[in-house]
């Protein structure tokens, strides 16, 4: 990865400011709510914690946490490195290090020392921060990285793998160190989840379907703004008997407005329906991440 040969736009440096204020926000969540409710964390940080516990308790052999969650985030990082972007990349390393930074220094009260409020404020709080570092090309690494490449690999939201593969890390540390802390951290992870699949649209698909009297006026400008096909049908409406053209496409969510806003500038009386797509087979256009 050759950082001096990228061009950073303004749109970069955007990204690079959500970046900081969405660690800024998950450090704050994570020093008011996960230590003070002592929650196994979940993703990498699990699962790396677990290993280390292991390895300690029952085969005398001594790892540091960090050593072990260094290494698989590093073998992912090589692995999704020629499949992802490079800015990607260099932004989710850039969260990574402000998290750290700013988990270490700030300092606040404990609001609560209620488990249940813990797992659902903490989880919510987490999930909008890495939500809002997935809106703008950036990770939290770990297990985001493979979530991502399974998405794009799949045209479709991989988050409840994630999940199922955290909820695993957590039942063997509930089966060996206690249940009690293992479930509320399955709430935790579970509200920050669904937080993370409602704010990031990337690999959510909508079906465009328009009637219009501009079909050839709306194909031009959308295939400016997308590289997605269009099928065009003729139709004739039943109770005018006058015949239109109907357009369908199928279109990632993160470009919706922009598609919606365009197809209204050209014919501001097209009739438009929105369906949400829950699978795609065969050829789909997904932009690759920068």
């Amino acid at each position: 990865m050759n950082i001096g040969t990228m061009q950073f736009t303004k749109k970069d440096w955007l990204n690079i400011a959500a970046v900081a204020v969405s660690a800024l926000i998950y450090a704050c969540g994570f020093n008011v709510f996960v230590r003070s409710g002592n929650l196994f964390p979940g993703g990498f940080a699990g699962f790396s914690r677990l290993i280390s516990m292991v390895l300690a308790d029952f085969c005398h052999i001594r790892i540091s946490f960090s050593i072990i969650y260094f290494a698989l985030n590093f073998l992912v990082t090589v692995l999704v490195l020629r499949k992802t972007g490079h800015k990607f990349i260099l932004y989710s390393v850039l969260w990574y290090s402000l998290s750290s930074l700013f988990t270490g220094i700030i300092k606040l009260p404990i609001i609560t020392q209620d488990p249940l409020l813990i797992s659902v404020f903490g989880g919510l709080i987490n999930g909008f921060a890495i939500g809002t570092a997935l809106r703008y090309n950036a990770s939290s690494g770990g297990t985001d990285f493979l979530a991502i490449d399974l998405s794009m690999r799949l045209n479709r939201p991989t988050w409840n793998y994630i999940f199922a593969f955290n909820a695993f890390v957590l039942f063997l540390a509930g089966l060996l160190y206690g249940w009690e802390r293992a479930l509320y951290s399955i709430i935790f992870q579970y509200v920050s989840k669904e937080i993370v699949n409602m704010m990031h649209e990337r690999y959510k698909v909508t079906r465009i379907q328009v009637v219009t009297d501009h079909a050839d006026e709306i194909c031009s400008e959308v295939f400016r703004i997308c590289r997605h096909g269009i099928t065009k049908l003729k139709c004739v409406g039943a109770y005018s008997n006058r015949e239109h053209e109907l357009l369908m496409l199928s279109i990632n969510n993160n470009q919706l407005k922009e598609v919606e806003d365009c197809i209204l500038r050209i014919d501001p009386h097209a009739f438009m329906t929105l369906t949400r797509v829950d699978r795609i087979i065969g050829n789909y256009y997904q932009k690759p991440i920068e």
